[in-house]
């Protein structure tokens, strides 16, 4: 077993350290450090990669990678962990999605160490991190006013990858394209599987989405050798295959008709728009047999807004 390298810091096999990597600093010449948090067991085994906080208003990930830390799940008994609860500092300081640079961190891989900021720290995961490990599984919640149902999303272009997202036991496993300039995509090329876990909406804690991401896991960790126990998965995983937003026919009030979650049928009535005067409903009907995986919150609407999102098999 190699020695586990980090922004300098070297990590041996029975080994546990916080190490807390410089990216750069604040105009004030505050340093901004993203720590990272290396557990290694004396007996070989796979590297996992467990992280939070890509978009920093992202919290229900953040929380979940918290819980995991307090708890010491992170420590295997095989293999290694590195755990990275809070990846963007800066949107997590600002509760906003970016960087200052105005720029997606998620859209910024693989990243340049002269680039703009996003661009660096995207670099450090690339170089750093990511030829590291051999798994990963990055978490995530839903977007400002979008509710997601808890879910796992990758390619599944191999029976390893799918068989870790069974293992997870999120209700949905969504097939979901790689994006370009995407950790998942730049992890791909590397030849290292990440999978997404998306529950809950931005800045709002949801007790259900973050219990289901620490025992999606642990059931991970079980799964690769790394932990002798987990808790049993309650029902069977639904794949997905595709999915599609419903969007907004009419400006108005949204008021959904159906729980996230549910199953849906095609020219099921799903909800109304109607105006703020009382003087017209207009029914929203699904177009496909599937099941809601995400809501719009917002009850104000414009022409165009998504509103629910269908997952079919």
């Amino acid at each position: 077993m190699h020695d586990i390298v980090i922004d300098g810091h070297k990590v041996a096999p029975g080994q546990e350290l916080q190490i807390n990597a410089l990216i750069a600093r604040l105009p004030t010449r505050t340093p901004i450090n993203i720590p990272v948090f290396v557990s290694r067991s004396t007996k070989p085994g796979p590297t996992l990669l467990v992280m939070a906080g890509v978009h920093g208003d992202e919290t229900n990930g953040i929380e979940i990678m918290r819980r995991v830390i307090m708890n010491h799940y992170h420590r295997p008994t095989k293999g290694s962990v590195i755990a990275i609860p809070v990846f963007n500092v800066y949107g997590f300081i600002n509760q906003s999605r970016g960087l200052p640079d105005g720029k997606d961190l998620n859209r910024s891989f693989p990243g340049s160490k002269n680039g703009s900021l996003a661009s660096r720290v995207a670099h450090f995961m690339t170089s750093e991190i990511l030829p590291q490990v051999d798994f990963g599984i990055d978490f995530h919640t839903g977007g400002a006013s979008h509710n997601n149902f808890p879910q796992v999303r990758g390619v599944f272009n191999t029976v390893k990858e799918m068989d870790l997202a069974k293992a997870f036991g999120a209700p949905f496993i969504i097939e979901s394209p790689f994006r370009d300039k995407s950790l998942r995509k730049t992890a791909a090329k590397a030849g290292k599987s990440i999978l997404v876990f998306e529950g809950g909406e931005t800045l709002r804690l949801r007790k259900q989405v973050i219990d289901m991401g620490v025992n999606g896991l642990l059931r991970v960790m079980k799964y690769l050798g790394m932990r002798e126990k987990a808790p049993a998965i309650e029902k069977e995983s639904v794949f997905l295959k595709t999915s599609t937003w419903v969007r907004a026919k009419h400006a108005g009030l949204h008021h959904a008709d159906v729980r996230n979650g549910s199953k849906v049928e095609k020219n099921q009535i799903i909800g109304l728009i109607t105006d703020p005067y009382g003087q017209f409903e207009k029914s929203i009907k699904s177009p496909i047999n599937g099941y809601v995986i995400g809501i719009n919150n917002y009850p104000v609407v414009n022409m165009g807004d998504a509103l629910l999102h269908i997952g079919s098999e």
